[in-house]
């Protein structure tokens, strides 16, 4: 299973960024698709999660701000993030889960400059 996110980048506070996660060696669309970021000295921490069935779920931090969104044909999972701060700069990991199994991906930086 390989889970390759990308779109990460630096940005200046209330700016946006669109990051993707693309899966390969796993049925994609009975998994429940999630991401989430880890600051330096914080503890990993869930951002947003899809069901399969596209019902999202949201960090109580960054609800309005981010979406998050699925597209099963291409085996896809996105993370729209919109009016960033810097308290959002971490690194953001895309986790694939299904009952007691969970597949991560490498991480992608996000930097938000005040």
């Amino acid at each position: 299973v390989q889970l390759q996110a990308s779109g990460g980048g630096l940005v200046q506070a209330g700016g946006c960024l669109r990051l993707s996660c693309a899966a390969s060696g796993l049925i994609f669309s009975i998994h429940t698709m999630a991401w989430y970021r880890q600051a330096p000295g914080n503890q990993r921490e869930l951002v947003a999660a899809i069901n399969r069935g596209g019902r999202p779920n949201y960090g109580d931090s960054v609800k309005g701000r981010f979406t998050i969104s699925r597209d099963n044909a291409k085996n896809t999972m996105y993370l729209q993030m919109n009016s960033l701060k810097p308290e959002d700069t971490a690194v953001y990991y895309c986790n694939a889960g299904r009952g007691y199994v969970d597949y991560w991906g490498q991480g992608t930086q996000v930097t938000v400059s005040s």
